[in-house]
This record gives C-alpha cells, structure tokens and sequence, in this order.
C-alpha cells in the first residue's frame, strides 16, 4: 500500500486545525474547492455551447439538451444539429483535454522534480508533430481517412517518448535531470524534423496548417473522437489517485521515498509509461496546447496544497473548467475565424497565475 506522506510545511496538526477558526478553514478548503468546480463543470459546459460563430439563444439551447437528455425530438433541427452534433462534443473533449493536461502536468513535475515540466518535456510534443507533420505534407497515413493526423501524431508522439526511454536507460536510468535533458535535446531536434519536412514541401498551405495544428485546436471534434481519450484519462487520473501516497513521497526526493519504502525505479517508469500514453493520445486528438499542464499544477497547489490526494482532482477540475472557456474564446474573439488554443490559454491564464502568485506564498521542492 502507497504510505500516507507527510503533510505540508504550512499544514497545521489536525488537533490545531479543528481549534482554530483559520485551520477549520483550511481542512474545508479543499472539498468546497472540489464541489465549486463540480457545480460549474456542466453549468459552463451547458453555457459553452451557445457561443460559437454564431450566439445561440440560450432558450433554444436548454430545449436541445433538455429534449436529447429526455428522449424527446427537439423542436428545431438546426438548432439540434449545432449545439448537439458540433458544440457540444467539442465542449466534452476540451473538458477531457484539459483535465488530462492538468493531470498530466502535475504528475510530471513530480516526476522530474521541476516546477518548470509540463507534460510535453519527453519531447512527446515534438514527436507528435513530427508525425502530424509528416500526414500534412507527405500524405503519410491517408488510408486512415479522417483519422489520419491523430494516427500519424500519435505514432510521432509514441516514437519520441521510446526514444526518449531507450536513451535514459543506456545513460544510467529515469533520472529526473536526464529525463530533463535528454526530452529537450530530443524536443529540439524533432522541432527541426517537422519544419525540414515543411521547409520541402510544394503545399504553400502546409505552414499555416502545421502551424496551426501545432498550437491546438479542437475544432475536429465529434462524438466517435471522445471514448478513447476519456477512457485513457479516467484510467490515469483513478491510477494517480491510488498512488498519491507514492507521489508525495517522490516528490521529497528519492532517498526519502526509498526509505518510506516506495519502488523509486519501478514508480519512474510505470510514470514514464502512463504520461506517455496519456499525453500521447491528448496531443493526437487536440494538438500541442501549452500552458494547461504548466501552470494549472501550480495554481491547484496554490489553493489546495502539495498533497497529491487533493491536488490531483482539483488541478483536473480547473484545467477541464479553463480549457473549456478558452476554447469559447477561440471562437468568438475574432470570429468567425478561430485563434490557436494555446495563444488565447497564454493570454488569459499567465495573469491570472501572477495575481494568484503574488496574493500566496508559495513554494515548490523547498524554494520559493
């Protein structure tokens, strides 16, 4: 059984935290936390799916869920068509994507130690992108039809991350500085591969449509896309949980997780092995989408503390509420053009953290 770690520095003794006004608090915290982005979660799921192109009127959208929710036939098909054939699946896959970044990022910050990681430093980004890259200008996987680019993004993404372990292993092992290095070299490398393949193609399109493929989007989404990914961040975010003992452990260092009795080597890879998957398949149905998995950790530990058994639902909740939102804002801020997902998530959520950081102290790993 994972042991149950250590509590955080600014943590008061449960004795003292039901005393004190201030600690009753602090242990509410993090389930009113919890049950605030439950509550929102299909509230804004609900609200999304009127803004778009063209605004919806919020009437004609409540009577679409309502009648597909009941079984009824909603009274207008275009209304039908719209929010519950096109809006509604891309709402459900940007609460997926976002909850798999989030999870994504904090586990592999403490899997590397580094407050910088995201989930996309195993140059699994960059491999993606080699393979999607490859579809975009070579044609390569077009027997797969519309799947494709998820095909060739997702073979990129697992290619890379092999490497990537295969390199780690003949050096010495998963340390976190190797993983590091060796998932930015790598990275950089692979960055070359893809603007090399479209540096030769004849497609003049190519570019924009690399690049545009590269900073997210999910404007392909539908319902057949949305049971593998949520299936795989179900799956990563129940294994997470069950090991968040673990993970508070590593994340004091290895000699202080090996001395709790923690399987430091085998606890890297089974990380290294389930971040691949999960990312892998993240990055294949919606693209690169920075920020999510950087910073939404760190804003979750912010609010709810290091402790991973709070962390994790938290982080997952604000990265499936945030990506949701920043799609909406895609697509209505220049419309009805789209913007790239990770250029609206940068703008919106680094203010957002510096506010939070400059109103908290915070500290990551013991440096603050």
């Amino acid at each position: 059984m994972p042991p149950r770690l250590v509590r955080p520095q600014r943590e008061s003794a449960p004795g003292k935290a039901a005393a004190h006004p201030r600690g009753r608090l602090q242990t509410l915290r993090t389930p009113l936390i919890t049950l605030v982005l439950l509550a929102l979660l299909p509230v804004s799921i609900g609200l999304s799916t009127a803004f778009g192109a063209e605004s919806l009127p919020q009437a004609q959208v409540a009577d679409v869920l309502l009648s597909r929710l009941t079984g009824a036939v909603p009274a207008d098909f275009v209304y039908d068509t719209i929010v519950w054939n096109l809006r509604l699946p891309r709402a459900l896959l940007a609460v997926i994507v976002g909850a798999g970044l989030a999870l994504a990022g904090a586990a592999m910050q403490t899997l590397v130690r580094n407050p910088l990681a995201d989930p996309y430093l195993l140059g699994v980004s960059s491999g993606a992108g080699v393979g999607a890259t490859a579809v975009i200008t070579t044609g390569l996987f077009a027997g797969a039809g519309i799947w494709a680019l998820s095909a060739g993004a997702l073979a990129g993404a697992l290619c890379s991350s092999l490497l990537v372990f295969a390199i780690a292993i003949a050096q010495g092992g998963l340390t976190p500085l190797r993983l590091v290095l060796i998932g930015t070299v790598l990275g950089s490398a692979f960055s070359s591969i893809a603007s090399f393949l479209v540096f030769r193609s004849a497609d003049p399109a190519a570019a924009q449509s690399v690049l545009f493929w590269l900073l997210g989007s999910l404007a392909g989404a539908d319902w057949t896309q949305l049971a593998l990914p949520a299936t795989v961040v179900l799956l990563a975010g129940i294994a997470l949980l069950a090991g968040s003992g673990w993970l508070d452990a590593l994340a004091t260092g290895p000699d202080t997780a090996a001395a709790l009795g923690v399987p430091v080597r085998g606890l890297r890879i089974a990380l290294f092995g389930g971040l691949t998957v999960l990312v892998g398949v993240l990055v294949a149905v919606s693209g690169g989408i920075g920020f999510v998995g950087l910073v939404v950790p760190h804003v979750a530990r912010l609010i709810v503390g290091a402790r991973h058994r709070a962390l994790l639902p938290v982080a997952a909740l604000a990265g499936a509420v945030f990506l949701l939102w920043v799609d909406v804002a895609t697509r209505v801020l220049v419309r009805p053009t789209e913007i790239p997902l990770s250029v609206v998530s940068g703008l919106i959520g680094a203010p957002v953290f510096l506010i939070l950081l400059g109103r908290r102290r915070y500290s990551y790993g013991g440096a603050s």
